[in-house]
């Protein structure tokens, strides 16, 4: 029986447009993810860089201002349906489930998303969840084995009655190697609002 329900955040609930990031750093002459640039996105994720570090490695290399690198990086973000806000609420206010939300987010996005909500609404989402973890405050990121072994020790969580939900493949398999149930839910062909209709929740 599902207890504990961990969900992801972007393409979760908040929409998200994964190939805005390349094409907009493209325009700015930022033309390929060499590893080293794939190391400082990671390394700012688990927020082992200051946001000042971040703009300021793309500025130093490739003469760009720190504000059309912010721009380009917060291109990824889109809108938050307001039916899955309904849809969360009402989950938390049944307390039915331990609910929690676990994501890859950075500074720079969690601020815009923040100023672009409102504070209002944001704290409205943030207070359906036991916890909430993103990833630059507690310096690990999703799929390593750690940040998932983190969230069930803390909370005392038993892994087969905690459900996993996210739309990124590789943290999916993680999970579920580790013992949790997962949903590895497909962005514009499935929705976090038709949760019960996954069979963990049918008889």
């Amino acid at each position: 029986m599902i207890k504990n329900i961990i969900f992801d955040f972007g393409d979760i609930f908040i929409n998200l447009d994964k190939e805005a990031i390349e094409k907009e750093f493209f325009k700015i002459g930022i033309k390929e993810f060499s590893n080293e640039v794939m190391f400082v996105f990671s390394q700012y994720e688990m927020g082992l860089l200051s946001t000042e570090s971040f703009t300021g490695f793309f500025s130093n290399k490739y003469d760009v201002s720190s504000e059309k690198i912010t721009n380009a990086w917060n291109a990824i973000l889109l809108d938050f349906p307001m039916n899955r806000l309904r849809f969360i609420k009402e989950l938390a206010n049944n307390s039915n489930y331990r609910l929690f939300l676990l994501s890859n987010t950075n500074e720079l996005h969690i601020s815009w998303i923040k100023k672009n909500w409102g504070t209002s609404l944001f704290n409205e989402f943030k207070n359906c969840f036991e916890k909430f973890y993103l990833s630059h405050e507690i310096k690990m990121r999703k799929p390593n084995r750690n940040i998932y072994e983190y969230v069930l020790n803390e909370n005392d969580l038993n892994v087969l009655q905690t459900l996993f939900i996210d739309d990124t493949k590789e943290n999916t398999e993680a999970a579920k190697y580790l013992g949790f149930n997962v949903w590895n839910l497909v962005p514009g062909k499935e929705d976090i609002t038709n949760l019960f209709n996954q069979k963990y929740f049918l008889n």
